[in-house]
């Protein structure tokens, strides 16, 4: 079951993977046209106003065609066979639920609570899909159409009719299938999702009127989940979905900056809700901290090998908010070190709540630039000074915390290792993989043969391969026998990061470059 979760959770990254530079391409163009900011050159209907005009519309289609990029998307991480077929199929299906709900809808809608008649938009719980006037059941909807139809494709697409049926196999027939279950679909959420949206309503109040605690606990269990991989189901809703705000912080953050860019009211007064984006402090400030901690209780001699890891790990956390690095080196030398730090991000994070700080705070540097402080520095100065002057001092409480327990505990963080011993960061691999299997593989030359063929000679060839997926950062395969899988170092001879065993679950840490991997991976598995 956990796998299975996983490789959920895995699959929601296939579209978020296009929000980073949709965000910040957003936010540019926001900026550009900001006569405030860049002055008469960018007032309206000047050439310079029209051209970013252009660009920021472009930016804006990967978040106003948010459900349908999560129906295509699933299925390349979800169907195990025919992944192409699989997203033909969750597309024609979710506008065929769509078009059963419109059609219930326009009948009978007073009788589920919908005023069918209403606009769009608001708080009239509708939405416009592909042109379809329908209820507005956002990622939640699609994410549920999308993982039906993959259910359906990965039971039925194979099924052999008789020869004079052959032209309904494959996809025809997981539509024809699908067509049948879309309508009783539609009609049960017709009946439950207004239900949902009174719900969600009461959701967005509660907990824009949670406070401090409120945003607390939501970013300690985004960090200490993350182990797990199960931190996606805490942050999804909030960031991409609508737990807070319709359509999630994401797309409202960037969508409305220009009534934000206004000294009138404060940023947390406008937008309350901003405080379940403020993760990413501990990535921006918390990062700095525990690598110097680490350099600073290294042995003396190793301290230049030591700063040659941390530095890129640092700049990486900084810059694209990717933490594994120095997060996974102390979960595997001491996991009480992860408890402290995701305590220490929860009230960081607080923290800053508590001092006026929001905004679309998830990511790395270039995004806190592009979606904040430069569209909104001129306007909300003192907040944002406020957030680096916070950010500074937890800088210095991570550095003081995690050095006093390094040294207290004596726990053996890079640098601090016997002579003999090797100085390294350590992966999420390392964490989870206890023991060590004696398989092995002869090193083949990186600069003849690709990631993809190393990594499945390492996995035990194709015919030891079960499923494959993959999330941001990492290839997850299902192998049949685990003792077929060669040791972690193999991997890394390959060019993997690292490696994560769970049994037959096996996740190897590529990098940014995990969705090509992967598409040779699985070529090399036809």
């Amino acid at each position: 079951m956990m796998q299975k979760i996983q490789r959920f959770g895995a699959a929601m990254f296939v579209p978020v993977l296009l929000f980073a530079f949709a965000g910040i391409t957003a936010g540019i163009s926001i900026l550009f046209m900001n006569p405030d900011i860049m002055g008469s050159i960018a007032s309206p209907g000047t050439m310079w106003f029209k051209f970013w005009f252009i660009i920021q519309e472009g930016a804006w289609t990967v978040f106003r065609q948010l459900p349908l990029l999560f129906v295509v998307g699933l299925p390349i991480a979800l169907a195990t066979k025919a992944q192409a077929r699989a997203c033909l199929e969750s597309l024609v299906l979710y506008l065929t639920f769509n078009y059963f709900v419109s059609a219930i809808l326009s009948l009978w809608g007073t009788s589920f609570g919908v005023d069918f008649s209403a606009q769009v938009g608001g708080t009239s719980g509708l939405t416009m899909i592909a042109g379809i006037k329908t209820l507005d059941t956002g990622m939640i909807g699609a994410i549920l159409i999308a993982g039906i139809v993959v259910y359906l494709h990965n039971k039925y697409f194979e099924t052999k009719l008789p020869e004079y049926l052959g032209i309904f196999q494959g996809s025809s027939f997981v539509v024809m299938i699908g067509f049948f279950v879309m309508l009783p679909i539609a009609l049960l959420m017709c009946v439950l999702w207004p239900k949902v949206q009174s719900g969600i309503a009461s959701l967005q109040v509660l907990l824009s009127s949670s406070g401090v605690f409120g945003v607390w606990l939501y970013t300690f269990l985004e960090r200490i989940l993350i182990p797990t991989g199960l931190h996606h189901f805490i942050y999804g809703p909030f960031i991409f979905g609508p737990a807070v705000v319709e359509n999630g912080i994401a797309t409202y953050w960037p969508a409305h900056l220009r009534e934000f860019a206004t000294t009138a009211h404060t940023l947390k007064e406008m937008f309350p809700a901003g405080g379940f984006a403020l993760h990413g402090m501990s990535k921006i400030f918390g990062a700095p901290g525990i690598a110097l901690a680490i350099y600073s209780t290294a042995k003396p001699e190793k301290k230049k090998l030591v700063a040659g890891l941390l530095i890129p790990a640092t700049l990486t956390a900084i810059i694209a908010g990717i933490t594994e690095p120095l997060e996974f080196t102390f979960l595997f030398i001491a996991p009480v070190l992860f408890v402290v730090h995701s305590i220490l991000a929860a009230t960081l994070s607080a923290t800053a709540y508590a001092f006026g700080v929001v905004g679309n705070f998830g990511g790395g540097i270039i995004e806190w630039l592009a979606q904040n402080w430069l569209p909104l520095f001129k306007y909300h100065y003192g907040t944002y000074i406020t957030q680096i002057v916070i950010g500074l001092c937890f800088t210095s409480i991570y550095f003081g915390v995690f050095r006093f327990a390094i040294l207290k505990f004596n726990f053996i963080t890079p640098g601090r290792e016997e002579d003999d011993a090797e100085t390294k960061l350590y992966t999420k691999a390392d964490y989870k993989a206890k023991r060590n299997l004696d398989v092995a593989i002869s090193n083949i030359d990186n600069n003849k043969i690709n990631k993809a063929k190393r990594f499945l000679e390492a996995l035990g060839g194709k015919d030891n391969i079960q499923d494959v997926t993959n999330c941001a950062t990492r290839l997850r395969v299902t192998v049949r026998d685990e003792n077929k899988v060669a040791k972690d170092y193999v991997f890394k001879e390959a060019g993997a990061h690292g490696v994560v065993r769970n049994g037959k679950a096996i996740q190897i840490i590529v990098g940014l470059s995990v969705p090509q991997v992967r598409e040779e991976f699985e070529t090399l598995l036809i």
